[in-house]
């Protein structure tokens, strides 16, 4: 973001968490300074001076509630755009490898690399998640393979930061080769995308759909203090071990509200598809909404949403998907909601032949990397700090 960028009154209100009333307050305190935009009759504000505000008030603010506030250095999401440690997230996904961007959340360092798991940690966890039954999906091997890896690692009580990052790598290179393979492994390709890609699709990959696919584990790395990360965060602070933090997440982010809702999606284009626009949609708001649009964060729109659907199409989409997503696009807008993450990477998933369950595979596996930027965060903060008070509206206590 430019040094220059202007906000509106409503953008510094809803960055520092206050009513429009109080800015002019810090405007006639000279902590605030408006600027004069020609042609235009309102003022605006330099991006600059409303962080350096944001970052005197915000530390020194009291809490109100009896617990602790969770707070981040990791990711942003404000002006309408996600933010990595200051990075626009939309603009690092289509040339940044996820490894990358993943080492950039966890130290604020830029390095690309190759994520590896020891041989005996990867096959001990794949032969533990076969003994699930035939029916599981993909996602319930997800916390086996962690839970495994925990097991395997006689250092996953060492809570120091540098133990902490050394983990995340291992972790996510057994998250994906400790899957089954659907279709053929790919040479010469050792990137996590490229390792993901046979085990959600026989399809072949090609160099757009792995630069898809890698974007997407991108954008969907962290997204602040979503429930997952919130779990995770209270995990962390009883000083749970970073493998049992991330059990935390994978156990909030299979809720049909957050990470699995992907597949309702992934189930709304394939009815579209077969039984007509119109005909799944009806079926979708009978069932209380339409899946993939609409997002509270992005009013204007999830920048997510727009730079994965970019990506995806250049694709070669199977007969009729164009159409289709143009369709039910096109009818959301007309209801006042744009499509959001969980819709691209439902597109992404058909046009490559993935499954429905695919999108939670993605979505878990790509937030553990944000897990591990909070766990390393919350370590630092005092132990058991969350306790909020429960508001109790039981019967009156009385003697027995």
């Amino acid at each position: 973001m430019s040094e220059e960028q202007l906000l509106t009154t409503a953008e510094v209100a809803h960055r520092l968490r206050i009513k429009p009333e109080t800015i002019y307050a810090y405007v006639s305190r000279g902590l605030l300074a408006r600027v004069k935009v020609p042609g235009e009759r309102t003022s605006r504000f330099r991006l600059a001076d409303v962080e350096r505000l944001a970052a005197r008030t915000q530390g020194t603010r009291p809490e109100r509630d009896t617990a602790a506030t969770m707070r981040t250095a990791t990711t942003l999401i404000a002006y309408g755009r996600l933010h990595y440690r200051g990075l626009d997230a939309a603009k690092l996904a289509p040339v940044t490898p996820f490894e990358e961007v993943a080492r950039w959340l966890w130290t604020g360092q830029r390095r690309a690399e190759r994520f590896a798991a020891p041989a005996e940690t990867v096959d001990g966890a794949r032969r533990a998640a076969a003994h699930l039954p035939a029916h599981a999906r993909t996602f319930d091997r997800l916390p086996v393979v962690v839970a495994l890896a925990a097991a395997m690692d006689p250092l996953r009580f060492d809570l120091a930061p540098a133990t902490v990052v050394a983990i995340g790598p291992v972790l996510l290179a057994t998250m994906v080769d400790a899957l089954p393979l659907a279709g053929s492994a790919i040479a010469d390709d050792h990137s996590l995308a490229a390792r993901l890609w046979p085990r959600l699709t026989r399809e072949p990959a090609t160099v757009e759909g792995l630069r898809a696919l890698n974007a997407t584990l991108v954008l969907l790395a962290d997204h602040d203090l979503a429930a997952s990360t919130i779990a995770v965060r209270v995990a962390a602070s009883t000083r749970a071990n970073p493998y049992a933090a991330v059990l935390a997440g994978l156990g909030a982010l299979d809720g049909p509200m957050h990470g699995a809702v992907g597949g309702a999606v992934h189930r709304m284009i394939e009815s579209a598809l077969r039984d007509g626009t119109a005909a799944a949609i009806a079926e979708s708001l009978r069932g209380g909404g339409l899946p993939g649009f609409g997002h509270p964060r992005y009013p204007d729109g999830d920048p997510r949403a727009a730079a994965l659907l970019d990506l995806v199409a250049p694709l070669p989409l199977p007969d009729g998907l164009r159409r289709t997503v143009d369709e039910l696009i096109a009818t959301a807008l007309r209801r006042g909601s744009r499509p959001n993450v969980d819709f691209a990477v439902a597109v992404l998933a058909h046009a490559s032949g993935m499954g429905p369950g695919a999108a939670e595979v993605i979505f878990a596996i790509a937030r553990t990397a944000g897990w591990i930027a909070h766990v390393v965060e919350e370590y630092a903060q005092p132990s058991n700090r969350f306790r909020w008070s429960s508001g109790y509206t039981g019967p009156t206590p009385r003697s027995a």
